[in-house]
């Protein structure tokens, strides 16, 4: 017969582990939240450590560019908003036309398809009903709580970021904390570059988007060139996001230029895609095209639209933590089968127990500085291994 025991260590340590999923769970939201604030942390860090080193105290480096970041996030949503909100009303009103247009211009190709009648047919008052609006406006004020949060812990991480390295390191042994703080800075860099190049192709996009709807003469093109930089930063579904809208606005006009616009808008993000991702994220990101549809794919899955956004730079950053460990994987396995780490003496002032053992014998411990004494033969064979 099968005999388990477990010790009462062991019991100790599952029901701890099993409390750890249990908060890991409930407090779900919680942590998603304190994960996107790492996020913006470790990017925003290198510029407020810049500002520090002209002179700027931290607290006001922090304020000012957090003040910049949420100006231009309400100026930008102050172009959006209404220009969507007009948009919307005109679809409702100009659909029945659209949808013929659309009919003719595909039967032109040889398509036949019915969409004017069911354009007729929508119930307008049903889809944008009392309930539909209360459960937007509970998302929206969920979303506007959220971000906010986020960008309080954000201030707070780049504010006590010397006082949180100070109390993370204390428990790191000294020997190993150089190689861990260029691990952080590796991060700070790949997540970094990942904020910086998004915020240029972003840029872009809306760059392009403005100019091809003015030039067309498609209204509210800036409002639209404001959803295209936005919807850039959703890999995968963005490209469609960003089309969408100035090809349904261009469509009030002319089937005519609402193919212009799909045609300019699917041509620029080949060129995106193919051409200037590459040079603007170079080797900052260095991820295969799998990798980033599984991360994108299982993001979506555990997190929604969050999981979506966090899936590149979370990817990066575990590209940068697996080569780290790679690279360290010799000495990683040794520290692990060696005896806790213990404070060395000489940083302490207290004899360990084997000076206090000779000072009780009244022996004399071997100076370091003699040959052949057998600390110095024991550290001389060791450090070579944990090199390795």
């Amino acid at each position: 017969m099968l005999k388990i025991e477990i010790s009462s260590r062991g019991v100790f340590f599952l029901a701890l582990g099993l409390l750890a999923l249990w908060a890991v769970v409930e407090l779900w939201p919680v942590l998603v939240l304190l994960l996107i604030s790492a996020v913006m942390m470790l990017g925003l860090l290198p510029y407020v450590d810049a500002m520090v080193r002209r002179g700027i105290p931290r607290p006001a480096a922090v304020l000012l560019l957090l003040f910049i970041f949420l100006a231009g996030l309400i100026a930008l949503f102050s172009i959006m908003v209404p220009a969507i909100v007009e948009e919307v009303q005109s679809v409702r009103e100009n659909l029945p036309e659209s949808a013929r247009e659309i009919e003719e211009l595909m039967d032109s190709f040889g398509i036949e398809v019915e969409l004017q009648e069911r354009a007729r047919n929508i119930d307008w008052d049903r889809v944008i009903s009392g309930r539909a609006a209360i459960d937007y406006t509970q998302r929206v004020i969920t979303l506007v709580l959220s971000i906010i949060t986020v960008i309080v812990i954000t201030a707070y991480l780049l504010s006590d970021t010397p006082r949180l390295s100070n109390f993370i390191t204390q428990f790191i042994p000294p020997h190993r904390r150089p190689e861990l703080e260029r691990l952080f800075w590796s991060l700070t860099r790949v997540v970094g570059g990942f904020l910086r190049g998004q915020a240029i192709t972003s840029l872009a996009i809306g760059i392009f988007t403005f100019v091809l709807l003015r030039i067309l003469g498609v209204p509210n093109a800036l409002a639209f060139a404001v959803i295209a930089g936005f919807a850039d930063v959703i890999p995968l579904v963005g490209a469609i996001i960003a089309t969408v809208p100035p090809v349904a606005a261009a469509l009030q006009d002319s089937s005519t230029k609402a193919l212009a616009v799909l045609i300019a808008m699917v041509g620029y993000q080949q060129f995106e895609d193919r051409f200037l991702v590459p040079r603007v994220y170079g080797r900052t990101l260095n991820l295969p095209p799998v990798i980033v549809l599984i991360a994108v794919l299982s993001g979506a899955e555990l997190l929604g639209i969050t999981g979506v956004l966090l899936a590149l730079p979370l990817a990066a950053a575990g590209r940068v933590a697996l080569d780290y460990v790679l690279e360290n994987r010799s000495w990683l396995l040794a520290d692990l089968t060696e005896q806790p780490f213990a404070p060395d003496p000489e940083e302490t002032g207290v004899p360990d127990e084997e000076q206090r053992g000779e000072a009780d014998n009244g022996s004399m411990s071997v100076p370091p500085e003699v040959e052949g004494a057998p600390g110095e033969a024991a550290a001389s064979e060791e450090e070579p291994n944990r090199g390795a």
